[in-house]
């Protein structure tokens, strides 16, 4: 079965309000599938929207509504909880950091993100972010949207 994997740009993209929210709905509707999200990618998402909340980019009312629905789509789908032992994700990361980092000027959980896409065997990584979309590429995922 194919694996697509999103990363926390998309999440937030799909579950929150930005200026990608249009184009991760549209692409979510065009291709119903199930996405893999690691215990490391729901907290980044939860994270991260609690941030945008606090940083007012997000009402706190829009934050909670979002969090809700990630929590409701992990346990009736279309997003499912994988497990992943992080110190081979980590090993796998810093690999890639080895290979791409130097020359491409990557963040840490953007290899991370990555590192995991290619670990589950992922066919498709769900990004926004351009430089991780390119590393992503680098390393033979198929890139979306």
């Amino acid at each position: 079965m194919a694996t697509t994997v999103p990363d926390t740009s998309f999440l937030f993209s799909l579950y929150g309000n930005d200026a990608h929210t249009e184009t991760a709905r549209d692409w979510a509707l065009r291709n119903p599938r199930v996405l893999s999200v690691t215990v490391l990618g729901r907290y980044e998402f939860q994270n991260a929207i609690r941030f945008a909340a606090y940083r007012k980019y997000i009402s706190q009312s829009d934050a909670l509504a979002s969090l809700a629905a990630v929590e409701a789509d992990l346990r009736d789908g279309p997003l499912e909880l994988v497990s992943c032992d992080l110190a081979t994700l980590v090993a796998a990361a810093a690999r890639l950091s080895e290979r791409h980092t130097l020359r491409g000027g990557h963040r840490s959980f953007d290899v991370l993100h990555v590192a995991t896409a290619k670990h589950l065997k992922a066919t498709t990584f769900l990004s926004f972010d351009a430089n991780q979309r390119k590393l992503a590429a680098a390393v033979g995922l198929a890139v979306a949207p």
